[in-house]
C-alpha cells in the first residue's frame, strides 16, 4: 500500500523524467557555469567579487519579478494546453509579453536612478577592513552594463516558458546550454584579456552576460517561429494585441498574487542578505560563494517544482482531478528522496570549493560553514518547494503568496533584522536561527496540500 501511494510505475517516471531532465540539465549547466563565472570574478579580488555579488542580488529581484509575472499566465498556458485550446495558449502568450516589457521598463528606471543608493545598503565594514568605496565602484560599473541584458532575458523567458508549458522542453534546454557556454568563453576572454581581447575585469563579466542573453533569446525566438506546426500558439500571435477581458481578469486575479509573491520573496531574500551584511563585507563575499554553490544543488528542486507545475497543471486542465492528487503525492515523495542524495553530495564538496577563490581565509571558512548549513536544510527546501508548486498548479495564488513571501516578510525578515541590528549574535548562529524558521513553513505546507483546495480546473470557461 505504501509503495502504491508514494512510488509510481514506469510510465509515471518516464513522463516525469521527460519533463524534468531537460529542465534539470539546463539549470545544472547554467548554475555550474555561473559557479565558474563566480570563481573567475573571484580571482580578481574580494572587492570586485563583493561588488558583483551585490548587483546580482538586485538583478535577482528583477529575474524573480519576471518569473512571478509570467507564472500566473503560465498556469493558464499549461491548463489550456491540457484542454487542447490553442487560442487560449495564444492569448496567455500575449499577456506574458506585456508583463515582461513592463517589468523591464520599471526595473531599468529604478537601477538607473537609484542604483548607487541600493548598493550602499550592503556596504558595511567588518573585521577584514575591506575597501568599501572600491567595492562601490566595481558594483556601479558592473550594473551599468548589466541593465541591457534584462530585455533579452525577459523575452526569452516568455518564449521558453510557453514552450515548456506546451510540451517543448528540449529547445529551451539547448538554447540555455549554448548561452551558458558563450557566457563562459567570453567571461574568460574579457575578464582576463585573453586572445587579444581587453582585460575588463568585472565589466568584462557583464559584457559576456549580455552576449549570452542575446544568443539565447535569438535561438529560442527563431526556433519557435520556424516550427509553427509544433508551436501552434505562435500562429497569429502578433496578428492582434488582444487578450480577452475574461482571461485578463482571471489572470489578474490569479497572477497578481504570484507576481507580488516573487517580487516580495526576492526582495525579502535580498533584505535578509542586507541584514547579514551588517556583520561585515566579508559576510557578503562568503554568502556569494555559498549561494552560488547552493543554487547549483537546488537545481534538482527547481526542476522538480517546474515538473509538478506542468504535469499537475495539465491533469487539472484535463479534468483528471483524482489522478492529479495521486501523482502530486508521488512527485513530492520523489523530491524528498532526491533531497537526501543532493544534500549529501553538497556536504562532501563544501570544504573544497571555497579554497578555489582568491579571497581571505576568513571568507573561505565562513563560506564552508554556510554551505554545510544549506546541505543540512535540503529536505526542508525540497518539501516547501514542492508544496509551493502544488498549490500554484491549481491556481491558489493567494495561498501561495501567504505561504511564501508573507511568511518571509512577517517572520524571517523581522527575526533577521532584530538579531542583526539589536544583538551581537555572530553570523553563523544568526543564519541558522533564520533558516530554522522554515520548519514552521513545512508544517503549513503539509496542511495546505492535505486539504486539497488546490485541486481545481481553472480554464473551464470561454475566453472569447
Amino acid at each position: 500500500m505504501f509503495f502504491r501511494r508514494y512510488i509510481g510505475d514506469r510510465a509515471f517516471y518516464r513522463k516525469l523524467f521527460a519533463v524534468l531532465v531537460p529542465i534539470l540539465i539546463q539549470n545544472v549547466i547554467t548554475n555550474f557555469v555561473n559557479l565558474l563565472d563566480n570563481i573567475m570574478v573571484g580571482q580578481v579580488g574580494t572587492e570586485p567579487m563583493s561588488g558583483v555579488a551585490i548587483v546580482n542580488q538586485l538583478v535577482f529581484v528583477f529575474n524573480l519579478c519576471i518569473f512571478g509575472g509570467l507564472a500566473g499566465a503560465g498556469i493558464f498556458t499549461a491548463q489550456f494546453f491540457g484542454k487542447g485550446d490553442d487560442e487560449g495558449v495564444r492569448q496567455s502568450f500575449r499577456a506574458k509579453l506585456y508583463i515582461a516589457l513592463g517589468a523591464f521598463a520599471l526595473f531599468s528606471l529604478l537601477f538607473l536612478t537609484k542604483g548607487e543608493r541600493l548598493i550602499r545598503l550592503f556596504l558595511h565594514e567588518g573585521k577584514e577592513k575591506l575597501d568599501l568605496e572600491a567595492t562601490l565602484a566595481f558594483a556601479l560599473s558592473y550594473m551599468q552594463v548589466m541593465i541591457p541584458q534584462m530585455l533579452p532575458f525577459a523575452l526569452c523567458q516568455v518564449y521558453a516558458g510557453t514552450l515548456r508549458e506546451t510540451g517543448e522542453t528540449l529547445l529551451p534546454m539547448k538554447a540555455g546550454i549554448t548561452a551558458v557556454f558563450v557566457n563562459l568563453v567570453f567571461n574568460y576572454l574579457l575578464i582576463f584579456g585573453k586572445l587579444g581581447f581587453p582585460a575588463l575585469g568585472v565589466v568584462g563579466a557583464a559584457v559576456a552576460t549580455v552576449i549570452a542573453r542575446l544568443v539565447e533569446c535569438f535561438i529560442v525566438i527563431r526556433w519557435t517561429h520556424l516550427h509553427r506546426a509544433r508551436c501552434r500558439f505562435i500562429v497569429g500571435a502578433y496578428a492582434s494585441p488582444r487578450v480577452s477581458g475574461e482571461l485578463a481578469r482571471r489572470m489578474l486575479r490569479l497572477g497578481t498574487p504570484l507576481l507580488l509573491n516573487e517580487v516580495l520573496w526576492a526582495s525579502g531574500m535580498t533584505t535578509l542578505n542586507q541584514c547579514y551584511s551588517v556583520r561585515g563585507l566579508e559576510v557578503i563575499s562568503a554568502l556569494n560563494i555559498s549561494t552560488t554553490v547552493t543554487n547549483l544543488f537546488l537545481c534538482a528542486f527547481f526542476a522538480t517544482g517546474n515538473a509538478i507545475s506542468i504535469l499537475i497543471g495539465q491533469l487539472l486542465g484535463a479534468g483528471e482531478l483524482e489522478r492529479a492528487v495521486d501523482e502530486d503525492r508521488k512527485l513530492i515523495a520523489f523530491a524528498l528522496a532526491l533531497s537526501l542524495l543532493v544534500g549529501g553530495l553538497m556536504a562532501c564538496v563544501a570544504p573544497l570549493i571555497p579554497e578555489i577563490y582568491n579571497t581571505t581565509p576568513v571568507v573561505k571558512a565562513l563560506a564552508c560553514d554556510l554551505l554545510l548549513i544549506s546541505a543540512a536544510a535540503m529536505p526542508m527546501n525540497a518539501y516547501t518547494n514542492s508544496c509551493y508548486f502544488t498549490l500554484r498548479s491549481g491556481g491558489k495564488t493567494i495561498i501561495t503568496f501567504i505561504f511564501d513571501s508573507a511568511f518571509l516578510w512577517c517572520l524571517s525578515v523581522p527575526v533577521a533584522f532584530v538579531l542583526s541590528h539589536y544583538t551581537g549574535m555572530p553570523i553563523l548562529p544568526l543564519y541558522i536561527a533564520v533558516y530554522a524558521l522554515d520548519l514552521i513553513k513545512c508544517v503549513i505546507g503539509f496542511v495546505l496540500v492535505r486539504r486539497r483546495r488546490w485541486v481545481n480546473n481553472i480554464v473551464s470557461f470561454e475566453q472569447g
